[in-house]
């Protein structure tokens, strides 16, 4: 199992910034990708962000641009630079990690993030 606990969701002011942490703790495989998704009410869950413990990085469109996630792979865990933020981003932002041995999948609880006009 793999537990994953995010932090620095909030309230912010269109064009704020915020970041995201998400420090994961228990069976750790090297061999991961990290990443950070997201639902609005009424919406399905779309991926913001991901990066591969080899540190290369996929984004999705609507976040390109703003977003930067990045990782640390001593204290395992994954960061996001929310920039240039928009109402649009409200949601709630869920860590995620994918082990790539065996395709398991985990996510975290979620942090909600507004951002107001």
């Amino acid at each position: 199992q793999v537990q994953l606990v995010e932090s620095g969701g909030g309230l912010v002011q269109a064009g704020g910034s915020l970041r995201l942490s998400c420090a994961a703790s228990g069976f750790i495989s090297s061999i991961n990708i990290m990443g950070w998704y997201r639902q609005a009410p009424g919406k399905q869950r779309e991926m913001v962000a991901q990066i591969n413990s080899d540190g290369s990085t996929n984004y999705g469109d609507l976040v390109k641009g703003r977003f930067t996630i990045s990782r640390d792979n001593a204290e395992n865990t994954v960061f996001l630079q929310m920039n240039s933020l928009k109402p649009e981003d409200t949601a709630v932002y869920y860590c995620n990690y994918l082990k790539l041995a065996n395709g398991a999948r985990y996510w975290g609880h979620g942090t909600q993030v507004t951002v107001s006009s």
